[in-house]
């Protein structure tokens, strides 16, 4: 087993010898524009650490990674079209860059090379692939239907929101570990395990972005800090200070996330106070290490080699920590 670290490099280096431009290049160049905006890579690089993990090759999983590499940004250049984002990773997104009909095209042309990628597989490891991409695909469709209906609605579970970020998140998580597992030639009740543990860490890590966008340093967090609070978003932190407020507070709370103030200062700095007096803060950061947890007894269950499993142990733990 390699390191984290020199698993990302790995895919990096396949990434940018099988991206090419070529025409039309308005179609090709936008394609390059957003994968090459960087990013944690967290995804491609899990599925060649499962590939190992499970006893294949991690070479042979370099496509497979590349594939929900592609998939991710082509649902983060149709994510900025509909939120109207101007910037992604600190630059203009493709439809500001090119214009909204150039995105939606690159996009698409993304998802089909997503699938492409596949075909270079064995028909029985394709089918398995293509299986799997297809159910992803689709769920992470239906978790940001689920996200755009949860702006217009003010009577949001806590379990509506967990199956909301399950979908829009963590199922992609899970079958890039389950993918490298696929490649592998695990058995199924080993792969199931990992996509399990990949969901239970996909949901800890979309509680803890809800949790550093309130209470994170902007520096690092290379977001601004408070703009789910701002854009009235109805986050796990956000859902768990209602839930644990009285009834004047709450309804307080409700009121700010009715408002829009030219200087947004005040209302975030009253919001994140309820977020601590109610003890939510806390409670989603106890949130966090569950989930964690969770996934890291998913992970025990599995008799690989603990050496082995340590690079996936060592991973969850700096995604509880994490500050970006």
């Amino acid at each position: 087993m390699l390191s984290i670290e020199a698993y990302r490099e790995i895919f990096l280096r396949h990434l940018e010898s099988r991206i090419d431009l070529k025409e039309p290049v308005n179609l090709y160049e936008p394609m390059r524009y957003i994968l090459g905006l960087g990013g944690k890579r967290l995804r491609p690089t899990l599925t060649l650490v499962t590939a190992d993990l499970f006893g294949g090759n991690h070479q042979e999983a370099l496509d497979a990674a590349l594939a929900v590499e592609i998939f991710h940004n082509f649902s983060l250049v149709h994510d900025d079209i509909m939120d109207d984002a101007p910037l992604r990773r600190g630059k203009q997104t493709v439809h500001e860059k090119w214009d909204i009909n150039t995105g939606i095209l690159s996009g698409d042309a993304m998802l089909i090379l997503a699938y492409q990628l596949f075909e270079n597989y064995e028909p029985e490891t394709f089918s398995a692939l293509a299986r799997l991409f297809s159910k992803t695909a689709i769920e992470v469709c239906e978790g940001q239907q689920y996200d755009v209906d949860f702006e217009n609605r003010d009577d949001v579970s806590i379990e509506e929101y967990l199956k909301m970020i399950t979908y829009k998140t963590a199922v992609l998580l899970g079958a890039s570990l389950k993918m490298g597992a696929i490649i592998a030639g695990a058995k199924e009740e080993e792969a199931r395990s990992i996509y399990d543990f990949g969901i239970h860490l996909g949901i800890a890590f979309q509680i803890m972005d809800d949790y550093l966008d309130a209470f994170g340093d902007q520096e690092t967090f290379g977001k601004q800090v408070g703009g789910d609070i701002i854009e009235n978003k109805k986050t796990y932190l956000y859902l768990k200070t209602l839930e644990n407020l009285s009834k004047d507070d709450a309804t307080q709370l409700e009121h700010l996330y009715s408002i829009n103030p030219e200087d947004p200062t005040d209302k975030v700095h009253s919001v994140k106070e309820l977020m601590v007096s109610s003890g939510a803060a806390e409670l989603t950061q106890q949130a966090i290490a569950s989930y964690t947890n969770k996934a890291l007894e998913i992970l025990s269950t599995l008799g690989q080699d603990e050496e082995k499993k340590a690079i996936l142990k060592g991973f969850a733990h700096s995604l509880m920590k994490r500050t970006t």
